[in-house]
């Protein structure tokens, strides 16, 4: 009798069919404690086994999918909380911790819940012990190694998704997503101040699926809204062109901007041309040995310099008044008792005026145009170095070959190396080496974070 009662316990156990307030009719037709115990392990192993064949209820998979994405690759290797948490007991989390997490912690807070929405898991990617108020990661799925093969295998299952509205939450695009793909991940992109940006990126589960899921007729609009998706690398590439673009128009943009300084600069100086007219004094004689500091000091007290046009050896050169030329010669003359020479030289002085005066100040407005585009090129010269082209250099240069070198232009405040509009390789050893290139700003990089909130 006790065989038979035990038998058809059994037949109705593996038939699962026979109804839940119907077990305690049956246990009490098991005549040994022994066997009840044992049925009883196998009842309960059996119903664990059918609620993990029973389909999840919305609620349920949200939980799953939740805590998964918890303890999944993309999550747990960057999640400092968690992680600490894992090294306090072989891995193990309690439940009580788990709810916590704020995005789990508004699904449920109903241990029951949580427990069966990870049996029903076909992910096995979790597992729980046996009282029921731990989880952790199965120890038989460690944690991918974070090496540059595995980031770009990441990046080819990897997907750009653009469009969205600013406003749109996590769960409004799980749910557009539900059905277009294995997702393991959604990283929804934020600003500075933490702000979405309207684009996500996700994560599938193969570099297939990712190409699937972008051709994928569905994802075409959101909300209205025209949608852009983009396989990872093509969204990198579109950025790249994108930067390079906007670095090209931005570099175009600033030599514009100091091409219209310097045009601005030099309508001013045309501007000036009026009030300038009359200040023009023109030398010509035996001028081998003589120095823009002798023109200095020959008309010191009798008229501002405010520069002069001249290169040592030349057999002539213009001299701008900052007033009139001709009052400047004029006292000069009568202070040298009416014989204005220059180291004992004679020299013939001219005062300009007309259209000859008009034209030269043009020239000589444009070579000292020229020539402090040239030195901001170069980043400049400081007078008086101790390296290549400093004082050494100079002294040589002043003792050395007096031939005609070209036209210069300087102000008074130049030092005898500034640069004219053509130099000697004296000069130019003296202005080489010391510019600083100017590079333009970095384009800036937005920091993006996690969509998932815990």
């Amino acid at each position: 009798m006790a065989a038979t009662s035990t038998s058809t316990y059994d037949s109705a156990v593996d038939a699962a069919s026979i109804p839940l307030n119907k077990h305690a009719d049956l246990w009490d037709k098991c005549l040994l404690p022994e066997q009840a115990v044992l049925r009883e392990k196998k009842w309960e192993n059996r119903y664990i086994e059918m609620a993990e064949m029973q389909e999840f209820t919305p609620l349920e998979k949200k939980v799953a999918e939740q805590i998964e994405y918890y303890f999944g690759d993309h999550n747990l290797p960057r999640d400092k909380f968690l992680k600490e948490q894992l090294q306090l007991d072989d891995g193990w989390v309690k439940l009580e911790t788990m709810i916590k997490f704020n995005r789990l912690k508004c699904l449920t807070t109903d241990f029951n819940i949580i427990i069966n929405s990870l049996r029903k898991s076909k992910t096995a990617l979790l597992e729980i012990n046996e009282d029921m108020t731990k989880i952790r990661r199965c120890p038989d799925k460690p944690l991918p190694e974070l090496n540059e093969e595995y980031k770009d295998a990441v990046k080819h299952k990897s997907v750009y998704i653009k469009g969205f509205p600013t406003e749109t939450s996590l769960d409004e695009i799980k749910e557009w997503l539900d059905g277009k793909g294995k997702i393991e991940s959604i990283q929804m992109r934020r600003n500075l101040q933490k702000n979405f940006k309207g684009s996500i990126f996700l994560i599938l589960d193969s570099e297939e699926s990712a190409k699937q899921f972008v051709a994928h007729p569905d994802l075409k609009s959101f909300k209205d809204n025209e949608m852009i998706v983009l396989l990872k690398d093509a969204y990198v590439t579109k950025k790249m062109e994108e930067r390079k673009h906007l670095r090209a128009e931005a570099k175009a943009k600033a030599k514009h901007e100091k091409e219209e300084k310097q045009k601005l600069a030099e309508d001013e100086e045309m501007k000036s041309l009026d009030e300038q007219m009359g200040c023009l004094l023109k030398f010509s004689g035996d001028l081998e040995q003589t120095s823009r500091e002798d023109f200095h000091e020959l008309f010191s007290g009798h008229g501002q310099i405010k520069w002069i046009d001249f290169v040592r050896g030349a057999k002539q050169g213009i001299i701008l008044f900052k007033s009139n030329a001709r009052e400047a010669l004029d006292k000069a003359q009568e202070a040298s008792e009416g014989d204005l020479k220059i180291n004992g030289k004679d020299v013939k002085w001219e005062v300009l005026g007309g259209d000859v005066e008009k034209e030269t100040l043009k020239k000589m407005i444009e070579n000292q145009q020229e020539s402090l585009n040239k030195r901001k090129s170069k980043g400049g010269w400081k007078p008086g170095g101790r390296g290549r082209g400093g004082r050494r250099e100079r002294g040589a240069r002043d003792q050395g070959n007096t031939q005609y070198q070209g036209r210069k232009t300087t102000f008074d405040s130049d030092d005898d190396t500034g640069e004219g509009a053509t130099v000697s390789p004296k000069k130019r050893v003296l202005e080489e080496g010391n510019g600083k290139d100017v590079g333009e700003p970095a384009a800036k990089q937005v920091k993006t974070e996690n969509g998932s909130e815990k």
